[in-house]
């Protein structure tokens, strides 16, 4: 036999029907419901006055509150939020009405906020995505072109007024400075063009070392962006340190404060004689300047040119045979059978592997590097920090 329910509403029908047969006093209701004469009568009457309904619970919100912010303020207070083009805050909106009315009508910037969310005045924050990083890199600096670090010295202006961002890039190595080359921003067509005349230059290195900005890195999958794609589709994998950690890279952050005392302090007069003093520096400091750190010998003494000469054009990845390999559509995504994976729209045009590594999980690269594991159950990508990015059944 199933257990009895009830609820408050249901014995007080039953108690208003008990009454309405007129076999049953009030002091036997009471009893029989184990409930006051008070209560029963209560009942009773609501019955009488609004019939089945009165029998229901009422809110219990109070009907006036004292210390209520009247509702003209709040109106216009809603007014000057939206009275520009950019809604005013709660902070300058609260400034405006002490002008207008006496400070105990004003309510606080947190009740006006409260207030605004109410009447969806507020939009509610965009919630950035976040990637943890995979850690510390590792690969050891034991021979020329095994890695090379590229950074952006911090940005100044020249006598001119006109912004430079210096880009440079050193052989880990033998300390060889590549490259110091003053540039307008950090956009990826600018710096590709620094790179690729290196590539043709000086070869191919294995790794390259940054950190992780702008154009180096971003938030999509396995922390890919344009230029790391480019990279390494070249066979070159990115190398990134942590964040907030430049002490990772920190052969080159120590020939930055030699850079900018020797080249930056004071600034030239325009970007071209800027970049004059910037190649003067780089052939003092590789041919000139000895290093402690390489027993006091030249970086050109130690370094030589990558034998991975840069490529004509680019090579398809090779995946395994046993791989599966799909291509990532424009909107970033992959066929799974009837479902669609979202992997990251800088891959679309290219082509990822896929290995069955067992129970419904696939490893998924792109050329050498591991992006993550495809979960078949969750028709989405787990990144190494855990992160999913989930794709809609079909």
């Amino acid at each position: 036999m199933p257990w009895l329910e009830t609820d408050p509403v249901r014995e007080r029908r039953k108690l208003i029907v008990e009454w309405l047969s007129g076999d049953f006093t009030v002091t036997e209701l009471s009893e029989r419901h184990g409930v006051s004469r008070r209560t029963a009568y209560k009942w009773i009457d609501r019955y009488e006055i609004e019939g089945p309904d009165g029998l229901r619970d009422r809110s219990r919100r109070p009907t006036h509150c004292p210390w209520a912010t009247d509702p003209e303020v709040l109106d216009e207070a809603c007014r000057i939020r939206m009275s520009r083009r950019t809604p005013v805050g709660a902070k300058k909106v609260r400034v405006r009405l002490l002008r207008a009315y006496p400070a105990e009508l004003v309510p606080s910037e947190r009740t006006l906020h409260k207030h605004f969310t109410a009447r969806d005045l507020v939009k509610p924050a965009r919630r950035r995505r976040r990637r943890v990083h995979p850690g510390r890199p590792t690969a050891p600096f034991d021979e020329p072109n095994a890695i090379w670090s590229a950074d952006f010295k911090g940005q100044f202006k020249t006598r001119d007024g006109i912004y430079c961002y210096p880009l440079t890039i050193q052989d880990g190595f033998s300390r060889y400075l590549l490259a110091c080359q003053g540039l307008v921003g950090t956009r990826f067509l600018d710096t590709k063009r620094v790179f690729s005349r290196l590539f043709h230059e000086f070869g191919l290195p294995r790794r390259i070392r940054s950190d992780n900005g702008v154009p180096f890195a971003s938030l999509a999958l396995g922390r890919l962006s344009r230029l790391s794609i480019w990279w390494i589709e070249l066979g070159i994998l990115p190398d990134l340190i942590e964040p907030a950690s430049p002490q990772q890279n920190g052969r080159h952050e120590r020939m930055h404060r030699t850079l900018k005392n020797e080249t930056a302090i004071p600034p030239a007069g325009n970007r071209a004689a800027q970049q004059r003093r910037f190649n003067e520096f780089r052939t003092y400091f590789n041919d000139v300047r000895p290093h402690e750190a390489i027993a006091q010998k030249t970086p050109s003494a130690l370094y030589q040119p990558s034998p991975r000469s840069m490529p004509s054009t680019l090579a398809p990845p090779d995946y395994p045979a046993h791989f599966e390999v799909r291509k990532v559509s424009t909107n970033g995504g992959i066929r799974w059978h009837a479902a669609w994976i979202n992997v990251s729209q800088l891959l679309g045009g290219k082509f990822v592997g896929l290995e069955d590594v067992g129970y419904g999980v696939w490893s998924v690269y792109f050329h050498q590097l591991h992006l993550g594991w495809l979960h078949i159950d969750k028709l989405a990508i787990v990144d190494h920090d855990g992160s999913t990015s989930r794709s809609p059944r079909l």
